[in-house]
C-alpha cells in the first residue's frame, strides 16, 4: 500500500530535497505550500500541492488527512520576534496532525546541550521540537549542527567568509567552539529513515559527522580543499556576536538577520552526546573534508537544487533558472544579450553555436580570444590550444578551447564552462527559443556569460573586463545569427 506523507517547507533548502527521495522510494507526498508561494521544483506534477498556512490549524488538518507521517521543515528566522512566531506554528501543526489522525511528525532541529544558556536559535529550535512533542502525536525530532551542502545558509556563510578573507580578526570562540557538521545528505538519509521510527512520545536523536571541529579549522580545512592559500585568522577577545553578524551580512550573501542568528549559535558547542542518530538510524557519515569537497564539487557543475534564499524567492514568486549558480547564494555577475531573427530556425542557430571554436574561431575578435588564451598558458592553463574534437559534432564533457561542455540540449541550449585560470567560476550559454512576432513567428537567441568571483580580487578581475564584454559580446550574438540567417538560405545538408 502506497504510503501518503505530508511535507512542509518543500519550497526551502531541506524540504525540496528531501521530497525526490520520498517520491522515489514510493510515496505519494503531499507539499503544504503558503497561500501565495509556487511550488516551482521539478517534482511539482509529482506531488500533491496544497496552499496554506502552518499555523492554520484547518489547513494542516486538510493537508494532513490520511498521512501517516507528517515533516515540519520551517522556522521563520527571518523575522525579528521569530522564536513567539515558532512557538505558534508549531502548536498550529500539532494540532492540524492530531485532528487528522498523523500517527508521527518528523521535525530537523538543532544541537547543543539544553542545560546550558543556547542562543536564541538553537533555544528556539528545541522549544519548537517540545512544542510538536506536548500532544498525542509522535515526535522524531533530529538535532543536526552546521549542514554542509551547496547552497547552505551555514555553509555558503563559511564559503564566503573564507574565499573573501585571507587574513580575518574573528571573536576568540572561533577558535575554541566545537561543532560536529553533518552533510547535507546524511541528513537527508536521517530525515528519509526517521519516518520509520516507532518509539514512542519525544523521541530525539542527534545527529553529527565523524569530525568535531572548530569554527576555525572548518575555514582551513575549506581553504585546503577549495586549493586557497591557508587563511591567517586572528581571535580577538573584544568582538562579540552582534558585531560579527554585521560584518558577515557584510561580505557574505546572507542579510544580517539571519547572520545574526548564525553567529550567534557559533559560541555555543553544538556535538553529539547522546542518542546519536548514525546508530539508532544505521547512517555511516561522510567526513567533514568529503562533505566540503562534494558540496563544491556540485557548485562547480551548478548542480545546486535548492539554496538557503528559496524561501525568500518564494514570496517573491520569482522563478530562478533550476541551474543559476545564484541559487548557491554566491554573487553572480552576468551579461545578457539578446538577437532575433525572423529568417533563421532554430536548428540554424544551433549548428552555428555549436561550432564555435577550434579552428573555425569564435565569429567575431578572435585576437581577443588568442591574447586571452596566451595569457592563461603564461600562467599555467592550456590556453586555447586544445581546440576541440571535431569541427561539427559536440557532446557534453568535450573540450572547446579553454571551455567544457557541461550542457547541451538540441536546437535548445548549449552550456560551457570556463577552464582557464581564473580567480572564480565562469560559463557562457546560449538559450535558442521560436516566439510570436509581428509578422509570425521569431527565432530569439539570449546568450548569457556568468561569472561567480572568489574574493576581492575576482570581483576587480570581472570589472576591469566589463570594457572588452561590451565589444565582444554583443558583436559575438550578432555575427552568430547572421551566420545562421546565411545557413537558412544554402542548401547545406544538416548533421543528423
Amino acid at each position: 500500500m502506497t504510503e501518503r506523507i505530508l511535507v512542509t517547507g518543500a519550497t526551502g533548502y531541506i524540504g525540496g530535497r528531501l521530497v525526490p527521495r520520498l517520491l522515489g522510494e514510493g510515496a505519494e507526498v503531499v507539499c503544504l505550500v503558503r497561500p501565495h508561494s509556487t511550488l516551482d521544483r521539478p517534482f511539482a506534477g509529482d506531488v500533491d500541492t496544497v496552499h496554506g498556512s502552518a499555523d492554520d490549524i484547518d489547513a494542516v488538518a486538510d493537508a494532513a488527512r490520511g498521512c501517516r507521517v507528517a515533516y515540519y521543515l520551517i522556522h521563520s528566522l527571518d523575522v525579528e520576534d521569530f522564536e513567539e512566531r515558532d512557538r505558534e506554528m508549531a502548536e498550529a501543526f500539532r494540532r492540524g496532525c492530531e485532528r487528522a489522525g498523523v500517527e508521527r511528525i518528523v521535525f530537523l532541529g538543532g544541537l547543543g546541550n539544553e542545560d546550558e544558556e543556547l542562543s536564541p536559535h538553537l533555544r528556539s529550535r528545541q522549544e519548537t521540537g517540545r512544542v510538536l512533542a506536548a500532544g498525542s502525536v509522535a515526535v522524531t525530532e533530529l538535532r543536526a549542527a552546521i549542514i554542509i551542502g551547496s547552497g547552505s545558509a551555514s555553509f555558503e556563510m563559511l564559503r564566503s567568509l573564507t574565499e573573501m578573507l585571507p587574513i580575518m580578526t574573528t571573536p576568540r570562540w572561533v577558535n575554541e567552539t566545537r561543532c560536529q557538521p553533518t552533510a547535507i545528505d546524511d541528513v537527508l538519509d536521517a530525515l528519509k529513515s526517521a519516518r520509520h521510527r516507532s518509539a514512542p512520545g519525544h523521541d530525539v536523536l542527534e545527529l553529527g559527522g565523524p569530525d568535531v571541529v572548530t569554527y576555525r579549522e572548518m575555514m582551513d580545512t575549506y581553504a585546503r580543499v577549495a586549493g586557497l592559500p591557508r587563511r591567517r585568522i586572528i581571535g580577538l577577545p573584544i568582538l562579540s556576536p552582534k558585531l560579527s553578524s554585521h560584518w558577515v551580512g557584510l561580505v557574505t550573501p546572507l542579510p544580517t538577520t539571519l547572520a545574526k542568528q548564525l553567529v550567534g549559535s557559533l559560541v555555543n558547542d553544538v556535538v553529539v552526546t547522546k542518542n546519536p542518530a548514525t546508530e539508532a538510524l544505521d547512517l555511516e557519515p561522510l567526513g567533514f573534508e568529503q562533505s566540503v569537497g562534494r558540496a563544491l564539487a556540485m557548485i562547480d557543475d551548478l548542480v545546486i537544487p535548492t539554496s538557503w534564499s528559496d524561501n525568500a524567492r518564494a514570496d517573491l514568486d520569482a522563478t530562478p533558472d533550476a541551474d543559476d549558480p545564484v541559487w548557491a547564494g554566491g554573487q553572480v555577475l552576468e551579461d545578457r544579450r539578446t538577437v532575433t531573427s525572423t529568417n533563421a530556425s532554430p536548428s540554424d542557430v544551433f549548428r552555428v553555436v555549436t561550432g564555435l571554436g577550434g579552428d573555425r574561431g569564435w565569429m567575431w575578435g578572435d585576437w581577443l580570444w588568442r591574447i586571452r588564451g596566451v595569457l592563461d598558458q603564461l600562467f599555467g592553463g592550456s590556453g586555447i590550444r586544445r581546440g576541440r574534437r571535431h569541427p561539427d559534432e559536440l557532446a557534453v564533457g568535450d573540450a572547446v578551447d579553454f571551455w567544457r561542455v557541461v550542457g547541451l540540449d538540441p536546437d535548445r541550449h548549449l552550456r560551457l564552462r570556463a577552464e582557464m585560470l581564473l580567480p572564480g567560476f565562469a560559463w557562457l550559454e546560449w538559450t535558442i527559443e521560436t516566439k510570436p512576432g509581428p509578422d509570425g513567428e521569431v527565432t530569439e537567441l539570449r546568450q548569457r556569460a556568468r561569472y561567480v568571483p572568489k574574493g576581492l580580487f575576482g570581483r576587480i578581475y570581472w570589472f576591469v573586463l566589463v570594457p572588452f564584454h561590451q565589444i565582444l559580446f554583443p558583436r559575438l550574438a550578432a555575427r552568430i545569427m547572421a551566420e545562421a540567417e546565411k545557413l537558412s538560405q544554402e542548401e547545406v545538408p544538416r548533421p543528423v
